[in-house]
């Protein structure tokens, strides 16, 4: 059969997945109080698929379990460091969902000797209408380290490669630390040389958000105001090229906890919500 101008993905579909991303900031700040605001706005948004960044773990607990058992999202999987955690606990990236997974995985992005490197945690969530390739992800951090996170995304880009296929959704989420204009998010969405061959893709938030500029770092946040950094959106969920249906492809995106709950602003990053079509 041809090409079809006028349906290249056959008939779309019109059935969705909800997936969110939030830098939850480990255990600082007034942590009891922004977990139960986390908790809160989690639960209203309902996420299928959960990607934390700087989520945390020690012997006797993990917030992966607590939010998990709390938002109905059993299946999970966590990597992280001692670096940059809270006293007595380990930092890192989990990504939780509402079915089951399979294949999980964890893959440093960079210099694995650095002190600003990157991770990707994978998983194959086995949904009710097939298998979606889930990748969170955390880049570098400092404002001067484009050169590190563009070498990350290369390495990034080469993962879902050879873990994910080309026929099933693919979702890579989390912080990247790096705006929309940077050379490293470029390389994600094709505009410019793609980190690896075919592994290109869609903005959720330049495909479906509000049409603001969806700061997720905000001075208009108390927790991220000292810091001195400028507005950014540096948090995103891609989606990789629809595939038959239009799977994938996104159709609404928006902010999380971008309001206080309690008097509390949850994070010192606001999340992002977005409903791609599975």
């Amino acid at each position: 059969m041809g090409y079809d101008i006028e349906a290249p993905y056959g008939p779309l579909i019109e059935t969705t997945c909800r997936v969110a991303t939030w830098n939850v900031w480990d255990r600082y700040g007034p942590y009891k109080e922004r977990e139960a605001a986390i908790i809160g706005i989690l639960r209203g948004a309902a996420p299928d698929v959960l990607v934390l960044v700087e989520a945390w773990e020690d012997e006797d607990d993990s917030l992966a379990a607590r939010l998990g058992e709390a938002l109905g999202l059993p299946h999970g999987v966590f990597g992280g460091s001692a670096y940059g955690a809270a006293a007595g606990g380990r930092s890192g990236i989990a990504v939780l969902s509402r079915w089951p997974q399979e294949r999980t995985g964890e893959r440093r992005l960079g210099d694995p000797d650095g002190t600003d490197g990157g991770l990707a945690v994978s998983a194959t969530v086995r949904g009710p209408r097939g298998a979606l390739h889930v990748f969170g992800v955390g880049l570098a951090y400092k404002l001067g380290h484009s050169g590190q996170r563009q070498e990350q995304v290369r390495d990034l880009a080469a993962y879902v490669r050879e873990t994910a296929g080309r026929e099933t959704p693919v979702v890579v989420a989390g912080d990247f630390n790096a705006g929309p204009d940077s050379d490293e998010i470029r390389m994600l969405t094709g505009h410019a040389a793609v980190g690896a061959p075919g592994v290109v893709f869609y903005d959720a938030w330049e495909m479906a958000g509000d049409g603001t500029p969806g700061h997720t770092w905000s001075n208009a946040n108390p927790w991220a105001r000292p810091v001195l950094w400028p507005d950014r959106r540096i948090d995103h969920i891609f989606s990789a090229w629809p595939r038959a249906g239009g799977a994938g492809h996104p159709v609404h995106c928006e902010l999380l906890g971008v309001e206080p709950v309690d008097g509390v602003v949850a994070s010192d990053h606001y999340g992002v919500l977005a409903d791609l079509r599975y």
